[in-house]
């Protein structure tokens, strides 16, 4: 192998807490599109890592009673634990604390500066901490107690600092060049049309430091201030290719693998990727990497995977349950990589049971099975024309092949995945047609029956070279099962894939079922581990749960809908968004602080019969106590109160 090596890149995974199953994703996907290349005999890079600079991280570390380094190097570790439990292969694990990064950091910005790109100002907008972003008002929504939150959910809030800034409107036109240029630069196409439009919707100069905070990398030249925390992040994958100060022109080594050959990111973070990264490479006169991959999002039995929702799916517990490589080719195989799919235990059994233990499974142990018990343990090749593969067995391995290598040149394992399937599929049927069992009668059909079973394991090899990406702990398995040499990976790769390369006599050595079936007693076990879990807060909905986005009569009637007439409603100072309106029920009038007034004006509000809440817990906003919530229908522009038909008396039952 020689030359540059295929750079591939995680995003650096921020460590305010432990890694769940999008990060698993992300990481197993990387993983196995670097073995493919390694498989091909080529040079490959592989890098991931943990961002570890910014409020949101200074401030969880003060919520945990912890100084931020030491809260860094604990969950920094977390991630490096799961990584070894995925048998995850990295070649290199950068953090943005260590000092390689920190001077490579510092070397982008003084090009950046040099380039007449970096101004100082002051930044007066919103800010969400928990996205470490920027947004415009017309991004934002209004949510109850006069807050305002970004697209994402997140509650912004206004920060006004002095900041050096980014002339991110003058890349404008270069990017939009690049793209039409070079349209594979962001996949899928989807992202890669929506990033165009935002891009043509024209770019405002971008905040690149903050002065509220202490936890990153100083400015050069000025240490009042902070490099904002993505200036920060996106450079990893420079620094960890070796730019640093002192190296000549490009910054780079000689032996660098930069410019990365694909990142593979979510699409929450694709215009950081897709936009602000190579704004700043532009700049710095970087080379820019290639392509931009961003994947979908994983739902948890149809809901959206959140810490705040409790579901956010613990990988350890699925390995420990599972396997290592039923989660890995689970992940790869149920959807295409770039679109969004839902995790189930429901789903990943059914993945186990059918492809994993009915298809592979049953396919290496009935042949070694009958090589057992006809051949003694011992494959042997026939000579003469029994030796051929028969056609069909010969055309699904090379078609198979030819698909696979194609399918995961693109980026989509599922298809890679399915080729794989294919030639699995036509050894099983090889075997139904030629059955074994019944040369295994006639003396005179010897050299018929060694062929077959010859044949048979030259397939099983064949499939078991092309899941070694996704699933390498199970090829390493069916090739120690058939009694193939240690290193038998490493041949080369138009040997792996030849149904007529396999040795000519072969010691077998029939082991366990690679992937038992889970009956329906161990489904039911998983589902009261999974329902115990729930309670305890650690995962999602159990498996045959009640359906997404439905609610149970019983927990409809925990909620008490009440007419109640309005009695005062007034403006509250310092808001631009929020009422305080008294309502009755027919004894005691409630206080209920709502966001009403960019809508009604008070005395509109005075008479009117309206839907409460009655018994959602207190809360208090703009230091009132609210006591309830007042139904309304929103279009995206208006808020509509919603009342009933006809006199009803205050305080009479909605249902």
């Amino acid at each position: 192998m020689s030359g540059k090596p295929f750079y591939i890149t995680t995003p650096i995974y921020y460590v305010n807490d432990k890694p769940h199953l999008g990060h698993a994703y992300t990481t197993v996907a990387a993983d196995a599109k670097a073995r493919f290349h390694r498989l091909r005999g080529e040079a490959a890079h592989f890098l991931t890592g943990t961002d570890e600079h910014g409020q949101k991280l200074e401030r969880a570390a003060r919520a945990a009673g912890m100084e931020p380094l030491p809260f860094c190097d604990m969950n920094s570790a977390k991630f490096q634990e799961l990584w070894a439990k995925l048998n995850i292969r990295f070649d290199d694990y950068i953090r943005t604390t260590e000092e390689r990064h920190k001077r490579g950091v510092a070397e982008l910005w003084r090009r950046v500066h040099a380039a007449g790109d970096i101004y100082l100002s002051t930044y007066a907008g919103w800010y969400a901490v928990r996205d470490e972003a920027f947004y415009a008002e017309s991004e934002l929504t209004d949510a109850p107690g006069g807050k305002k939150l970004a697209p994402s959910g997140a509650e912004v809030e206004w920060v006004e600092e002095p900041s050096y800034f980014f002339r991110l409107g003058k890349y404008q036109g270069a990017l939009l060049e690049h793209y039409a240029r070079h349209p594979e630069f962001i996949q899928p196409e989807a992202r890669r049309n929506e990033v165009v439009r935002f891009v043509e919707g024209g770019l405002r100069d971008l905040s690149l430091s903050r002065t509220s905070f202490r936890w990153g990398i100083p400015v050069p030249g000025d240490e009042r201030h902070v490099i904002y925390v993505w200036f920060d992040a996106l450079g990893n994958y420079a620094t960890a290719a070796g730019f640093a100060p002192g190296r000549g022109g490009s910054g780079l080594p000689p032996e660098s693998p930069w410019p990365a050959d694909q990142h593979f990111i979510g699409k929450d973070i694709l215009r950081f990727h897709a936009v602000y990264w190579p704004a700043f490479l532009l700049s710095a006169g970087l080379p820019l990497p290639r392509q931009v991959f961003s994947h979908g999002w994983w739902t948890v039995e149809g809901q959206k995977m959140s810490k705040s929702l409790g579901n956010a799916v613990d990988p350890h517990w699925l390995i420990e349950e599972y396997g290592v490589d039923a989660i890995r080719y689970f992940l790869l195989r149920e959807i295409p990589f770039g679109l969004d799919g839902d995790f189930s235990h429901r789903a990943l059994i059914e993945r186990i049971n059918s492809d994993l233990a009915n298809d592979l499974g049953n396919l290496l142990h009935r042949t070694l099975n009958m090589v057992k018990r006809y051949r003694g343990g011992r494959l042997q090749r026939a000579s003469g024309e029994e030796e051929l593969p028969e056609d069909e067995l010969r055309a699904a391995a090379i078609a198979g092949k030819q698909t696979w290598e194609r399918e995961m040149e693109k980026t989509n394992f599922q298809e890679g995945l399915k080729a794989a399937w294919h030639v699995v599929s036509a050894a099983n049927k090889y075997i139904d047609a030629t059955a074994p069992w019944e040369l295994a009668k006639n003396r005179n059909l010897e050299r018929r029956l060694d062929a077959v079973l010859w044949n048979a394991a030259a397939s099983l090899r064949v499939a078991a070279a092309m899941i070694w990406p996704v699933m390498p702990q199970t090829a390493e398995r069916i090739g120690q099962q058939l009694g193939l040499a240690e290193n038998w990976l490493r041949a080369p790769f138009a040997e792996l894939v030849d149904l007529r390369a396999l040795p000519e006599a072969l010691e077998t050595r029939l082991g366990d079922p690679l992937f038992p079936r889970i009956e329906e007693e161990a489904r039911a076990e998983i589902e009261r581990k999974v329902a115990a879990r729930i309670a305890e807060g650690e995962e999602g909905p159990a498996p045959g749960a009640m359906p997404p986005g439905l609610v149970s009569i019983e927990e409809f009637r925990r909620l008490e809908l009440r007419a109640a007439r309005v009695v005062e409603a007034e403006r509250i100072p310092r808001s631009k968004n929020l009422l305080k309106i008294k309502v009755t029920l027919g004894g005691a009038p409630r206080t209920v602080v709502a966001g009403l007034a960019r809508h009604y004006a008070p005395e509109d509000l005075l008479g009117r019969t309206v839907i409460l809440v009655a018994n959602l817990q207190p809360t208090r906003l703009m230091g009132m106590e609210s006591q309830g919530m007042l139904l309304a229908a929103s279009d995206g522009e208006r808020l509509l109160l919603a009342g009933v038909e006809g006199e009803v008396a205050p305080g009479a039952r909605i249902q």
